[in-house]
Parts: structure tokens; C-alpha cells; sequence
């Protein structure tokens, strides 16, 4: 078994440019950040994905996530923020370890844009109203 990249950070922090750290999370910047304050969020005990994750460690990790998003904000004023987490190699997870990246966003930044052009994503109504009925039944809430 790999050593997971972000457990050996949890070890050793100075592995990272730590920006934030408390006893369940750690904040550092990536080692190819997309733009200038691009930082990454995990919590400190080992979990795949976001799917892995407990509810008390799900809200702790949250609550980083918004310090550090807050603290970014006031330090470099963005003209916004991507909040990204990646669950599964379908969607890009490449580290296997849970993590949220905060990336601040300007006009024109090196970023671009995270979705596709409007064209390819015309999505098909038909279905929709049946799907939002079976994930509403799932989750418990009812109908939508």
C-alpha cells in the first residue's frame, strides 16, 4: 500500500506551506497551485472521499473550509472563490484522501472557466421531475 501524500502531511506539516491547522484540519497550499491563494482543506484523520467522511468530521472540515475561505478573502480580496471537492477519479480526484480546494478567482485569471460552454450542456427535461422524486424519497425529505 502507497503512503497517502496527505497523511504524510498530517505527520509532518513541514512537508507543506501550512496556512491553517487545529486539532481535526490542516490548510496548506497545493505544490501546483492554479492561482495565487489556492489552498487545500483536509481533516487529519484518513477518508477516501467526501462519501467516507462521518457527520462531526464532515462539520469540522466545513468550518475550515470557511475560516480559511474568510481569511483568504480578506487577505486577497478575490472577485470570488471555486469551493471544489473531487469525490472519485470520474470526477478528478487524483489524491485519495478527502479534500476541499478553495481557489480565489479574478477576471481572467489562469483558472478559467470550470464549466462547458452553455451548448454542450443542454440537459434534457424529460426524466428530471422522476429523478428529483427518487433522490428526495432517498434522502428522506419527500417530494421536492
Amino acid at each position: 500500500m502507497t503512503e497517502c501524500a496527505f497523511c504524510a502531511i498530517v505527520a509532518d506539516p513541514s512537508r507543506a506551506r501550512v496556512v491553517h491547522q487545529d486539532a481535526h484540519t490542516l490548510a496548506f497550499f497545493p505544490l501546483a497551485p492554479a492561482v495565487r491563494g489556492h489552498t487545500l482543506v483536509i481533516p487529519r484523520s484518513h477518508a477516501p472521499d467526501l462519501w467516507a467522511l462521518d457527520d462531526a468530521t464532515a462539520a469540522r472540515l466545513t468550518q475550515s473550509v470557511l475560516r480559511v475561505g474568510r481569511a483568504l478573502y480578506e487577505v486577497l480580496a478575490p472577485d470570488g472563490m471555486n469551493v471544489i471537492n473531487s469525490a472519485g477519479a470520474a470526477a478528478s480526484q487524483t489524491v485519495f484522501h478527502v479534500h476541499v480546494h478553495l481557489v480565489p478567482r479574478w477576471p481572467g485569471d489562469a483558472m478559467g472557466s470550470i464549466w462547458p460552454p452553455k451548448a454542450s450542456r443542454a440537459s434534457e427535461e424529460h426524466g428530471l421531475d422522476g429523478l428529483a422524486t427518487r433522490i428526495a424519497e432517498v434522502t428522506g425529505s419527500g417530494q421536492p
